[in-house]
């Protein structure tokens, strides 16, 4: 390896913004992080269900309005059938 061309390796302070401090090594002093394994909630297993609420039914909504729509353009085809049918 080259000398003199990569950082330095050096024992750092991770701070969190829950307030939990650790200590690891990187290439900077410190660091200072939103979410860590304290109050992350993948690791914590409190899931926020903020961000997902009402996307189920949103997603269900939309599907139903697809569906009618869909029934709506099948009643008109069949509508425009009969009526050439009967006319001929």
């Amino acid at each position: 390896m080259k000398e003199k061309i990569h950082p330095r390796w050096q024992e750092t302070t991770v701070t969190c913004a829950c307030g939990n401090t650790f200590t690891t090594y990187s290439t900077v002093k410190d660091l200072r992080v939103e979410s860590c394994s304290n109050c992350h909630p993948f690791y914590t297993g409190r899931q926020k269900s903020v961000a997902l609420e009402g996307r189920v039914e949103r997603y269900h909504q939309r599907l139903q309005k697809k569906a009618e729509k869909e029934s709506e353009k099948t009643a008109k085809t069949k509508k425009k059938k009969q009526e050439a049918t009967a006319g001929a």
